[in-house]
């Protein structure tokens, strides 16, 4: 097991948070990789294209929470290390 394998591979969020298990691949079949929230139907729910815009999404969803501007950083730090985005 890698060093983020409990972790949403695009947002960062851990997977054991995700009350649906995990997103679906085409088939319908329960993603290990990314959450119901990011992956649906073997698809991305979201348009983004660079980690940058995934870490402006989290922290602005993670403010609405209440998250204080530390956090929201930490949260955040290692979204662009995530396999989705690493070679981007």
């Amino acid at each position: 097991m890698g060093q983020f394998d409990k972790y949403c591979q695009s947002c960062g969020m851990p997977m054991a948070q995700d009350k649906r298990g995990g997103g679906t691949e085409k088939d319908g079949t329960k993603s290990k990789k990314y959450c119901s929230f990011c992956y649906q139907h073997g698809k991305f729910t979201d348009n983004y294209t660079t980690s940058k815009e995934m870490v402006n999404f989290v922290k602005e969803e993670l403010r609405k929470q209440g998250y204080g501007p530390i956090k929201r950083f930490w949260y955040t730090a290692f979204i662009p290390q995530l396999e989705r985005w690493k070679s981007k």
